[in-house]
């Protein structure tokens, strides 16, 4: 009988909790406990140099703390550093101006103060999930002043909470030995805004939705029916032509052809298929391509199906997730190619595959992480996160990448070309100097950046400035018109390539789509320099450092794209012609 007692005082309980309004549920009984976390603050042109709330000589509420965890990796990584402010809030209970906490300013405060002023930071709170803003203080003729008093209107619709502003008021002079009286009140006012939609008031549609962003869309449109057709034309004309002169020449006897001037791509037959240099680094580089274009196309999609953006670091922690996951076409495409390049050291390409990638994100990463320890930021990664990082890359990822590889080698690792490869390279005749690979690698990539860099405006405001990017749908199209982009154009400079003699393709075709993310890190350059007001060691190194990994893993995508697309074209052409 007691043990029937404890189970349903048990029941009672886990009822209870499941019944309890939190931030969780989002969902609260009238009287219930609402509560406000006071998050990071910082500067205002820097938005990533962010600190701990309680770094400038703020206090606390009366109300007891409360521990908050960290829900999800992203959290950590982003820096999100919640801590509770202490203010009793009740659900649709107001509260009328109340001092929660005063604080004498020591001369160590005031010099905190006036350079936060100076620098014009502010602070970030949460509120049921939802953002609220507000700066520190003003400087008004070279006195400095901290706002005091904080007024929070929520808005309610039954029992959720759909909308909350922040008005501050009583400026008070910074100075040595004064009293700040920090205080707040609560107003509650029903309104008939939908759970749903409580974010969009945070969602600057005038600025996404702008005519200057349908008419990149529509001009990068035009741009990939006018290449498709201009690739079509050329390629179907051209190629046309190539197999008349080349059936003509079967019909020559051996005189005549030695007679007769043979020229173009076919006279490369025995060269075309020879493996690339430094197999090793160009499998890998292939293999990471693949799984970097399946993740941001698997991420855009969810982004477009769910609202991710709606909850802390939702984006990026999904983002971990989708890579590691995808790791099995890392290693399949890799080593599939490693196998078909004549490569036999497969493990070392297994583990040089899973490691290259997140290796250049961790390294880069510890690096800023170094700096923001030294600066004391909000920013620095948790040691737990590296942990965790470090868990997902050994037991998730390198395990999957050695699957993949595995199948990969032995399923599509013997493909045969259609030409028998010569013993001897070929000769590489001299040609003009725009017909050289290291131009044409240069110059490949600017149509596809022309494609996208208007995209690449709303991407960089969204994550350098105070927008939030939740026009996935833009970008889904845009990621499809730069791979239609990179395929045309990276298939005609082979073509010319082929012609001009010059068998090494595969590197070509990488490279020339690669350079995309060149033109994208000099267009970051600009952005930084004409575009925002950032300043500082710290941000300086946060920006460039990101726009770096951002930079590469753009290029390794688009020389993927280049490169398959290119791939398909060179098998199929040497297919189609009767070689001796």
């Amino acid at each position: 009988m007691s043990s029937a007692k404890v189970l349903l005082v048990v029941l009672i309980g886990c009822f209870q909790l499941l019944v309890q309004g939190d931030e969780h549920n989002h969902k609260y009984m009238t009287g219930e406990e609402v509560v406000l976390w006071m998050n990071t603050v910082g500067p205002y042109h820097n938005q990533q140099e962010t600190y701990k709330y309680y770094s400038l000589p703020f206090c606390k509420g009366p109300k007891e703390g409360i521990s908050h965890y960290h829900e999800t990796l992203g959290e950590n990584i982003l820096g999100v550093e919640l801590a509770f402010s202490g203010l009793d809030i009740k659900f649709r209970m107001d509260t009328h101006n109340t001092v929660y906490c005063t604080k004498t300013l020591s001369k160590k405060d005031v010099g905190l103060f006036v350079y936060a002023i100076k620098n014009h930071y502010w602070y970030q709170m949460y509120l049921d999930d939802l953002p609220v803003w507000a700066i520190v203080g003003e400087e008004v003729e070279n006195e400095f002043f901290v706002w005091t008093h904080r007024k929070l209107e929520i808005g309610y619709n039954n029992d959720r909470i759909v909308d909350v502003s922040m008005s501050i008021e009583k400026k008070v002079p910074v100075t040595p030995d004064t009293e700040l009286e920090f205080s707040y009140e609560v107003i509650w006012q029903p309104t008939e805004t939908h759970y749903e939609k409580r974010f969009e008031k945070y969602l600057d549609a005038s600025f996404f939705k702008h005519k200057i962003h349908w008419f990149s869309i529509f001009n990068s449109f035009m741009m990939v029916i006018f290449l498709v057709g201009l690739v079509a034309m050329i390629l179907m004309r051209t190629l046309r032509k190539d197999y008349q002169r080349y059936s003509k020449d079967e019909e020559l006897d051996d005189i005549e052809k030695d007679l007769g001037d043979e020229y173009g791509w076919k006279q490369i037959h025995g060269d075309v298929f020879r493996p690339a240099s430094s197999s090793f680094l160009f499998s890998t580089l292939v293999g990471t391509g693949c799984q970097l274009c399946f993740s941001a196309l698997i991420l855009i999609m969810l982004a477009v199906m769910e609202k991710l953006w709606t909850e802390r670091g939702s984006i990026l922690t999904t983002a971990i997730f989708v890579y590691a996951s995808t790791s099995p076409v890392n290693g399949y495409v890799g080593g599939a190619l490693y196998s078909q390049l004549g490569g036999k050291r497969w493990i070392r390409q297994s583990l040089f595959g899973a490691s290259f990638f997140p290796g250049l994100v961790c390294s880069t990463s510890f690096f800023v992480n170094f700096i923001a320890i030294s600066y004391h930021s909000a920013k620095a990664i948790p040691f737990t996160s590296m942990i965790a990082i470090a868990a997902i890359c050994l037991f998730i990822v390198l395990p999957l990448t050695m699957i993949g590889t595995s199948f990969g080698k032995n399923i599509s690792g013997a493909l045969e070309p259609p030409c028998r490869i010569n013993p001897v390279p070929r000769q590489i005749p001299e040609k003009r100097w725009f017909m050289e690979p290291r131009f044409i690698a240069l110059a490949g990539g600017v149509l596809p950046f022309g494609s996208v860099f208007i995209e690449m405006y709303f991407i960089f405001t969204s994550f350098w400035a105070y927008k939030i990017y939740y026009v996935y749908g833009f970008m889904l199209l845009v990621y499809a018109i730069l791979a239609i982009v990179t395929i045309c154009v990276t298939i005609v400079c082979i073509y010319f390539l082929l012609n001009s003699e010059d068998y090494r393709w595969q590197w070509t075709s990488f490279i020339s789509a690669a350079s995309t993310g060149f033109y994208i890190y000099l267009y970051a350059v600009y952005y930084f320099v004409f575009k925002t007001k950032m300043y500082g060691l710290f941000q300086t190194v946060f920006y460039f450092a990101n726009m770096f990994i951002f930079s590469i893993g753009f290029a390794i995508m688009c020389g993927t794209i280049g490169y398959i697309a290119c791939r398909i074209f060179v098998y199929k052409i040497y297919a189609t012609v009767k070689i001796d």
